[in-house]
C-alpha cells in the first residue's frame, strides 16, 4: 500500500471536491464538516459527471448532472438510484497532511 501526502489539510476548502489524478486513475477528495477527509472515483456511475463538482451535505455528493446521491464513506449510491464508485483510505498525519493510501505502480499525483 502506498502512502501519498496530497497536500496539507488546509488547502483543502471545506465541502468542496479537490481533484487529484494518479496515472489514469481520477478522485475526487473532500474535507467534510468534521475535519475529515474523503477520497472517491470522481466519476458517477450513472452518466460519468464530475462528482468534484457535485454539492456536498453532510457525508454524500450530489453529482452534478443528475442530481444523484453517493456517499463519501462508502461509494454506495443512495435509493432510489442505484451503482457505487469506490473510495480510497485517507488520514491525516502528524503534521496535518492529507494522505492517500493506494495501491499503485507509480505514485504520480498531479
Amino acid at each position: 500500500m502506498n502512502e501519498i501526502i496530497i497536500g496539507h489539510v488546509s488547502e483543502f476548502p471545506e465541502r468542496r471536491g479537490r481533484v487529484v489524478r494518479l496515472g489514469e486513475l481520477e478522485l475526487a477528495l473532500f474535507k467534510q464538516s468534521d475535519g475529515t477527509v474523503a477520497a472517491i472515483e470522481n466519476r458517477c456511475p450513472h452518466k460519468g459527471g464530475k462528482l468534484s463538482e457535485g454539492i456536498v451535505c453532510g457525508s454524500h455528493v450530489y453529482c452534478p448532472l443528475h442530481d444523484w446521491k453517493i456517499s463519501l464513506n462508502d461509494g454506495l449510491v443512495q435509493a432510489p438510484d442505484d451503482g457505487c464508485v469506490q473510495t480510497f483510505p485517507v488520514f491525516i498525519d502528524e503534521r496535518d497532511n492529507v494522505v492517500l493510501q493506494i495501491e499503485l505502480k507509480e505514485s504520480k499525483v498531479s
